[in-house]
This record gives C-alpha cells, sequence and structure tokens, in this order.
C-alpha cells in the first residue's frame, strides 16, 4: 500500500515558498477570522458572506461561468442550515479523530457541498468551517494523489479517502503539537507549491 508521509522540513520549505509568492493567503486569514466571528455573531457578516471572501478569490475559475448572485447566497444558506448540527461538531474535532464510522457522513456533507460550490471550492468551505478537520484540494492535487475528481456531487469517497491520506501525513510528523500550526494548511501549502505551482521539487 502507498504510503504519502511528509516531514517538518518539507512543510517548513514549502510555507517559506509559499509565502513567498502566494500573496492571496491574506484572503485565507481575512476569512478564516471572519468564519469564526460569524459563528459566534460577534459581526454583521453572515456565515455565507464569509465564506464568501475566500471562494470568490481562492476558487475564482469556478465563477468563471457562474453568478455570484443572491441565489447563490441562498444556496449556501440553505447548505450552512442543513448541515448545520454536524458543521458544529466537525468543528470541535482534528483530523486525528477521524475514524471509519464518519464515512457516510463526510461523504453525505461534502457531496451536498459540491453541489453548490463544486469539488474544489467545497473542500475549502468545508475546511474554512472545520479548519482542523477538513483538508484542502484542487483538482491537481486530487488527480496527484490518485484520486481524479469527477462529476460534482460524485466526490464524495474521493474526498473521504483523501481524509485519510491528511490524517496518514499528519500522523507522519507527528500531529499538531510537533508542527506548531494547523497542519492541515501546512500539508496544503506544501502540496499547492509542490504539484499545482511546481515551486519546490
Amino acid at each position: 500500500m502507498k504510503t504519502y508521509s511528509l516531514t517538518l522540513p518539507e512543510l517548513n520549505s514549502a510555507q517559506k515558498a509559499f509565502e513567498a509568492n502566494e500573496p492571496r493567503d491574506l484572503f485565507y486569514r481575512a476569512a478564516t477570522e471572519l468564519v469564526d466571528l460569524a459563528l459566534r455573531n460577534a459581526t454583521s457578516i453572515s456565515l455565507a458572506e464569509a465564506l464568501a471572501v475566500l471562494l470568490q478569490t481562492w476558487n475564482r475559475s469556478f465563477y468563471q461561468y457562474r453568478r455570484f448572485n443572491s441565489q447563490h447566497f441562498l444556496d449556501i444558506e440553505n447548505l450552512l442550515n442543513s448541515n448545520q448540527q454536524c458543521l458544529l461538531e466537525y468543528r470541535n474535532r482534528s483530523i486525528d479523530s477521524f475514524v471509519a464510522e464518519d464515512e457516510y457522513t463526510v461523504q453525505e456533507v461534502f457531496q451536498d457541498f459540491e453541489k453548490v460550490l463544486g469539488p474544489v471550492g467545497a473542500a475549502k468551505a468545508l475546511h474554512l468551517l472545520a479548519p482542523q478537520f477538513f483538508p484542502i484540494w484542487d483538482r491537481t492535487i486530487a488527480e496527484t494523489y490518485n484520486l481524479p475528481l469527477g462529476q460534482a456531487g460524485t466526490n464524495g469517497k474521493r474526498y473521504y479517502l483523501f481524509m485519510k491520506i491528511a490524517r496518514e501525513q499528519v500522523q507522519s510528523i507527528g500531529g499538531a503539537s510537533a508542527l506548531g500550526r494547523n497542519p492541515l494548511k501546512a500539508i496544503d501549502e506544501y502540496n499547492y507549491c509542490k504539484y499545482t505551482k511546481r515551486w519546490i521539487p
């Protein structure tokens, strides 16, 4: 069975390359803070609007031929409302706690999200909502891990398998405490720099 272990030096090297080359990380940090404030009702920004900050910058290609209008916001709000309970539970979990019993619910939630946001936007939105539990991917990253994306609404199983890989990678570096920051964000920086952008060897 193929393994996907990583090392701390690999992740630290990727972080430097990411910070040097990717100015859009500002939107990730802003969206992360807005999501937290929205969940605590500490801002006039809605949770759907907080997600939109990241989606319209990190997932621009999805909106090239789709309108980000009031109906789309309503679709996102309905998505959040219908999955509210499990999303709140996931927000308090880390990828270390991910187990086989999560398979059905994770697949269902992911497929709900990707019908509205596409498979890449779904992963990014879910990560913002539960940043220590849901990993991020894009089409290139998914394909690199032998999980090529299919039609929106059919990728739940692939994402579940990607979560298993991410858990294995986090365990390979000794967990979040060994890294000192969110390991799923760090792994995404590594994947993005190495496979999507090829900024690192």
